[in-house]
């Protein structure tokens, strides 16, 4: 048994940037262990996601829709080509632009993936209620302004 935090250790880990990133790595972790297999990261799954809902879409929209750094999201989009789960084509609109659609593969992924959903958020959330699950997501939602992202679409 490891000592608990004493002083300045303690008062950090009770910040909210600190409780935030240690959600993360559970959520991580709850992803990883639940999709294992499959070769995904939860930002190449939420691409995946977002290109299903919007067969079409470009890169600089794909960024915006999941929130994702738009000079990382080519990266992010050259490893799903790689897996052979989406397809680039030029957009014959804007030369400059190319267009993102899912492969049969992306889609199969998807659909396995988000069979496995439930499961990940019982892993996340296991040890609250289901009212703090409630409030717990709502709060999230308001400091992320899930509803701005909503706005954008």
């Amino acid at each position: 048994m490891t000592a608990p935090p004493v002083g300045l250790l303690k008062t950090h880990m009770y910040q909210p940037g600190q409780l935030i990133r240690r959600a993360h790595q559970i959520a991580w972790a709850a992803f990883m262990e639940e999709t294992k297999g499959q070769d995904i990261t939860p930002v190449q799954y939420a691409a995946l996601v977002a290109i299903a809902d919007n067969p079409g879409i470009d890169a600089t929209r794909l960024s915006q829709l999941i929130a994702f750094d738009r000079a990382t999201i080519g990266n992010v989009l050259d490893r799903l080509e790689k897996k052979h789960l989406l397809k680039r084509v030029m957009s014959p609109n804007d030369k400059r632009a190319k267009q993102t659609f899912l492969t049969s593969d992306g889609r199969r992924v998807v659909r396995t993936i988000s069979a496995s959903v439930e499961q990940i958020a019982e892993r996340i959330l296991g040890g609250l209620s289901a009212s703090e699950r409630r409030t717990l997501t709502m709060l999230l939602s308001k400091l992320v302004d899930i509803e701005q992202l909503d706005r954008s679409a």
